[in-house]
């Protein structure tokens, strides 16, 4: 990896993540465009700054023009300049990613005793959106109870994903609390692979838990890696409640570890960002 990716002795580790392009897109607008308004970043300052993470030119103008085809990115075009910007969609995503990157934490300690409970059972021909809802479910922090009925801690609004998929005629949705015949940690160790969540977060804490700012010229190049692997990590942990978790649960200790070197390369990576990216004024689509 290029300068700006944690490394021991400046080269990558065996088995270390590779964030993917898109992943470091998405990190670089959110937290250099989103809170901006409606930007376009010009595609040579994009490929300036995913270079310094170890990003080829090819790799991030073919991520690009997918994001544009995925319905993420807009183009708009001055002179000869293309510049690419926000679409409403990826905007909205963005600010959820936010949300579960920089608000909610990702150990949770207060949890009110509350399940959401998802039921849903769709016509065959809707595989497609049968594989979209449960990919927004688990995002949402659902795991299965059984293949038509899901479950989630906590107060979960779930209208938006209903009204977008058009299901709302065949879903139920109800908060309850469990009966005390309910083994709330075997439900849990039964419905979500800890083992999995939990992996995702001691490699984090493996990758850069020992961190030592090696290279304090590439701040943003750093920030954009951690943000893309944090989300990684907490992307499919559904903040189960701590107490019905190992004693050991690992996010803890990986979050602090995130919030440490985040605030560390905060300010660098701004500054570094508003002296590399050219930007004009999105139009709208």
């Amino acid at each position: 990896m290029r300068d700006g990716h944690p490394s021991g002795g400046g080269r990558e580790r065996p088995g270390a993540p590779q964030p993917r392009p898109q992943s470091l897109l998405l990190a670089f607008f959110g937290d250099h465009v989103l809170e901006e308004g409606p930007l376009g970043v010009y595609s040579g300052s994009v490929i300036d700054v995913l270079g310094r993470a170890g990003i080829g030119e090819q790799a991030v103008r073919s991520t690009l023009t997918r994001m544009v085809g995925r319905g993420l990115l807009q183009r708009q075009r001055e002179g000869r300049r293309m510049y690419f910007g926000l679409t409403p969609h990826a905007t909205q995503i963005l600010h959820d990613g936010r949300r579960r990157v920089w608000t909610a934490s990702a150990v949770n300690d207060d949890w009110d005793g509350i399940w959401t409970l998802f039921g849903f059972s769709l016509p065959d021909a809707w595989q497609r959106r049968r594989h979209d809802l449960r990919s927004r479910l688990a995002w949402s922090g659902f795991g299965p109870l059984y293949s038509g009925l899901w479950v989630a801690p906590g107060r979960v609004d779930v209208s938006e994903t209903v009204a977008e998929l058009g299901i709302a005629a065949h879903v139920k949705v109800f908060h309850a609390r469990a009966d005390e015949a309910t083994d709330i940690a075997v439900m849990v160790r039964e419905s979500w692979d800890l083992e999995a969540i939990a992996a995702r977060y001691r490699s984090f804490e493996e990758r850069w838990g020992g961190h030592v700012d090696r290279h304090p010229d590439d701040a943003l190049a750093t920030r954009l890696c951690l943000v893309a692997e944090w989300l990684r990590a907490i992307r499919t942990d559904p903040r189960l409640p701590a107490r019905h978790l190992p004693a050991d649960w690992p996010a803890r200790s990986a979050e602090e570890t995130f919030r440490r070197l985040a605030d560390r390369t905060g300010d660098a990576a701004r500054r570094m960002a508003a002296e590399l990216l050219e930007t004009t004024p999105l139009r709208s689509l």
